[in-house]
């Protein structure tokens, strides 16, 4: 397996923002299907759902219902297809992995659980680039070896 993305790089892969463009030639770069954990299934699909709360309470923020619907329903049919794969892994292993890298890290950089989760569950998969545009995780990911690619 070649890279693993984070959450903000599947946001710019399925919603349209300032990286998309960015994130959609990488991806089709990619030699091999996407691959994806559990985790990181489950927030992107719970910050797409917000983001549609959030327009409803407020139409200058976030997105509607049928946008968040139709993203949604674009990852299920790359799933389905074969070109994101949500990989297996071992848990407790990435558990212990993620809460060395928060008693490590978070004291003095302060690290967001899933932001050490996305990083230790690349670590565990042995992956060469970890794919985020986030400058915080990039930052992660590079103190602990990993090639940051974007």
């Amino acid at each position: 397996m070649n890279g693993y993305p984070d959450t903000s790089f599947l946001c710019a892969l399925y919603r349209p923002q300032m990286n998309s463009a960015q994130a959609a030639r990488h991806a089709a770069l990619m030699l091999e299907p996407l691959h994806i954990s559990s985790p990181l299934l489950y927030e992107f699909r719970q910050s797409t759902r917000w983001q549609a709360w959030l327009h409803m309470k407020d139409p200058t923020k976030g997105f509607d219902r049928a946008t968040a619907q139709a993203v949604l329903a674009k990852l299920q049919a790359n799933i389905a297809a074969g070109a994101v794969v949500v990989q297996p892994v071992d848990w407790p292993d990435v558990v212990s992995m993620a809460e060395r890298l928060s008693a490590q890290y978070t004291w003095t950089e302060g690290y967001r659980g899933f932001d050490v989760l996305h990083v230790a569950t690349a670590l565990h998969l042995g992956v060469k680039e970890f794919l985020t545009f986030d400058a915080n995780q990039k930052k992660l990911a590079k103190a602990e070896g990993l090639k940051v690619a974007l």
